[in-house]
């Protein structure tokens, strides 16, 4: 009783018509748990389109574990087969079997072409990379301005809209340092994946740096599953197809 009488008396101090401040950190966590499980495993198609419009076709299977491991590994086009990567934290590495060792590569290279650059193809939790700046409430949306928590994340600045009533994003903008929208990420096409897990299966970005260029993500399958520590070494990443 005296914490409901307290919480009144809060509410009652409130100016007229104000309402209780949106939680951006609680939102954005929200946010992330509607995309995926924390940690589970997923298959994707990603294209990429030409201005002449000819396109080249990817899938992969990914697993993640937790806030900051993830690995994934191309099941086609064959000339790509069994190459894998792993990301761990801000750290990331590509094995190509020809080759025989993981190299290094950065957030914003890209293994596969196109639009997208490893971080969207390799993407941790939201959360785990921004801070919420502000939020501004809409009629359908709330409007999210992330920073980003180190120097190492692929955008500096992001803007996300994301629909009130599903919690999950419809737009976002990706920014550098500078101020330059970088790309827009658009999200569509909410299917039920099972499982408790409602969300957008297309994902589709363009870029004014890359102007008649268009990348493509398309999810068929994501599921929760636990994986062993020892699939996110770069020791494992041979043996990566072993996982499906």
């Amino acid at each position: 009783m005296k914490t409901l009488a307290t919480l009144l008396c809060i509410l009652a101090a409130l100016p007229a018509g104000a309402a209780p401040t949106v939680d951006g950190a609680g939102l954005l966590s929200k946010v992330d748990r509607n995309l995926e499980p924390e940690s589970y495993e997923m298959y994707r198609k990603l294209v990429n389109i030409e201005p002449d419009g000819s396109r080249k076709e990817y899938v992969l299977y990914s697993v993640k574990k937790g806030r900051d491991k993830l690995v994934a590994i191309f099941l086609d086009p064959p000339s790509e087969r069994d190459r894998a990567t792993l990301r761990l934290g801000d750290n990331m590495w590509l094995y190509i079997p020809s080759v025989g060792k993981p190299v290094r590569i950065t957030s914003l290279q890209s293994i596969i072409g196109g639009v997208f650059n490893n971080a969207d193809v390799l993407r941790l939790d939201y959360a785990v990379e921004y801070d919420v700046q502000g939020v501004q409430e809409e009629k359908d949306v709330y409007v999210l301005s992330l920073k980003a928590k180190t120097a190492e994340v692929a955008y500096d600045k992001l803007i996300m809209r994301v629909d009130r009533k599903t919690v999950l994003p419809t737009t976002i903008e990706c920014y550098a340092a500078s101020g330059l929208l970088i790309k827009t990420l658009r999200f569509s096409d909410v299917k039920d994946f099972g499982g408790g897990i409602r969300r957008p299966a297309t994902l589709e970005t363009d870029s004014p740096l890359y102007r008649g260029y268009r990348s493509l993500m398309m999810y068929a399958k994501i599921r929760a599953r636990q994986m062993p520590d020892e699939v996110f070494t770069l020791n494992y990443l041979p043996r990566t197809k072993e996982l499906r």
